[in-house]
Formats: C-alpha cells, structure tokens, sequence
C-alpha cells in the first residue's frame, strides 16, 4: 500500500501546531510531535529536517491560512473596524496563531523571521489598502497608512495575547462577552481612523 505523504505531512504540521503553541520552538518535543500525529518520529526528519524546520513550516503554513481567510482589499478598508471584527473573530476560533507569534518574538531575530520577505509583502499590500481608504476619505488622512494598520492590528490582538492584562483591567465592566468585545473593538476603531460610525 503506497504512503499518503501528504495526509502524514498534514497529521504532523496538525500535532505541531499544538505542541509548538504550547512550548515554543525550544520547548517542544519531536516525540510528543509523532506521538500525537500517530506517525514514527522519523518521518518529520524525513520532511522537515529538524525542530527548528518543523517550526517555520508550522508558522508559514498557519500564517497562510490567515492571509486567505481575512483578506484586506482597498474597499474593504474602507471599514476598518469591519476589518478589525473579522481578525478578531478568526482569533477567537484559531487561538494558536498569535501563540506561535509571540514564540517566534522571542527567539533570536537576527538569525532571520519566517517567511519574511513574503510577510512584509503581505503587509505591504494591507498598508496600501488602507492608504487608499486614506486617500478616498473614508479614513482619516493622518496619521499615515503603516501607523494606522499597525494600531488597528495592536488593538485587535490585545485580547488574545494578554488575556491576564485583560481580564485585570476588565474586572467589574459590564459586558465582557466576546460578543461586548467585539462590538466594542469595532467601535474603538472606527473612532481611532475616523470613520463614520454604521448603523
């Protein structure tokens, strides 16, 4: 019976994703990798190459499902709060995302970030949507476009990755359902670019 490579790929980026979340790339361990996955640890030398290879294809490849899931087009930023609403929500249901994130910034960034070039492309695009928001008065012209996206991102993974902070700060406010905090944050960032608040 022939090998599904690409099912035992998938099984293994798939127990990463847990474990890599979980304990970082130094932390986490190969065998509890295969062990999850169901697939001889072996094999993720055979595709990967090592730990640290596991790692970037895990982040490159939840990376990519985001790209493709939260697009942000020039009339799409247009409502920025829209946009912030949709990141929220694809957090709330993918929480390891922003995990493996805060993972990579804790490692040696000189050595290099994953998938860099093509990342910085990625944002380069959204910083172009909005500055065509910007530029058809939707959004505030000042201040400018990089400023602008890079609040939007802060205020809208703030509740996934400092959720102690959050729920600190947050004690005793009425609300504070993911619901609350969603129409909030849409609120908040509508307000922050100076758009126009929608019924």
């Amino acid at each position: 019976m022939a090998w599904d490579t690409e099912r035992t790929r998938q099984l293994l980026l798939d127990a990463a994703v847990e474990e890599y979340a979980a304990h970082g790339p130094e932390g986490a361990r190969i065998d509890r990798v295969a062990a999850a996955a169901g697939v001889n640890k072996e094999r993720i030398y055979q595709y990967f190459g090592s730990k640290q290879k596991l790692f970037v294809a895990v982040l490159e490849a939840e990376l990519a499902k985001l790209a493709s899931a939260i697009p942000l087009t020039a009339e799409q930023a247009m409502d920025l709060g829209d946009y912030a609403g949709r990141v929220y929500d694809y957090h709330l249901e993918h929480p390891r995302l922003l995990r493996l994130m805060s993972w990579e910034a804790l490692q040696n960034l000189d050595e290099g970030i994953v998938a860099e070039s093509e990342r910085a492309a990625h944002y380069a695009d959204k910083v172009a949507a909005v500055s065509a928001a910007q530029k058809s008065g939707a959004v505030a012209a000042e201040p400018s476009a990089p400023y602008v996206f890079s609040a939007v991102m802060a205020i809208t993974t703030w509740w996934f990755t400092s959720p102690q902070l959050v729920r600190m700060i947050m004690a005793g406010a009425p609300g504070g359902t993911d619901k609350d905090r969603r129409a909030a944050l849409i609120q908040l960032v509508r307000r922050l670019v100076g758009e126009a608040e929608t019924a």
